[in-house]
């Protein structure tokens, strides 16, 4: 069960096959959020931290990409809704959603969830930077990704990102 300041993450590189999956209960309980930020604001918001964190690295910005976004942002609202567990179940078919449009050499993908932070998406990226996973995947030879957040009726915010590499 989730509980306010409780976050959770997951992530899956297909270029390794790694799968780890540090879930961390000892984050520091904070109050509810009083501010609502929207789901897109949140994408936005992620996708500028990632970038900048990657330049903070000498690595090139990754390019938003819509048509990964919404096969992210479709899994986040799945797994927020229920009807998929927090997992990365159906990302060889999101990737090859993807690649229908887009040709890559390779994917990634790096799963969240919270609840009770005023900055939810601030609080996805600090948690992925804090995981050599999850790192792993935001330093990688990539140059496209696709962000998507949902909130459910609980104020639990699930994240999915996903990197591609071109051809």
């Amino acid at each position: 069960m989730i509980a306010g300041g409780v976050t959770g993450y997951e992530t899956l590189s297909s270029v390794n096959k790694d799968v780890t999956r540090p879930l961390s209960a000892n984050a520091a309980p904070v109050t509810k959020a009083t501010t609502s930020t929207s789901p897109s604001a949140i994408e936005q918001s992620v996708h500028a931290q990632i970038n900048q964190y990657r330049q903070s690295r000498n690595l090139p910005p990754l390019s938003l990409n819509s048509t990964i976004s919404q096969q992210a942002r479709a899994h986040s609202q799945n797994m927020a809704a229920g009807r998929t567990a927090f997992s990365h179940d159906g990302f060889n078919q999101r990737v090859a959603v993807i690649g229908q449009t887009s040709p890559y050499r390779s994917a990634a993908e790096n799963i969240a969830y919270n609840q009770g932070y005023s900055a939810p998406g601030k609080q996805a990226v600090e948690g992925w930077l804090k995981s050599t996973g999850h790192r792993k995947n935001i330093e990688g030879q990539f140059d496209s990704a696709g962000i998507g957040v949902a909130q459910n009726a609980k104020g639990e915010y699930y994240f999915t990102q996903i990197f591609i590499k071109r051809r």
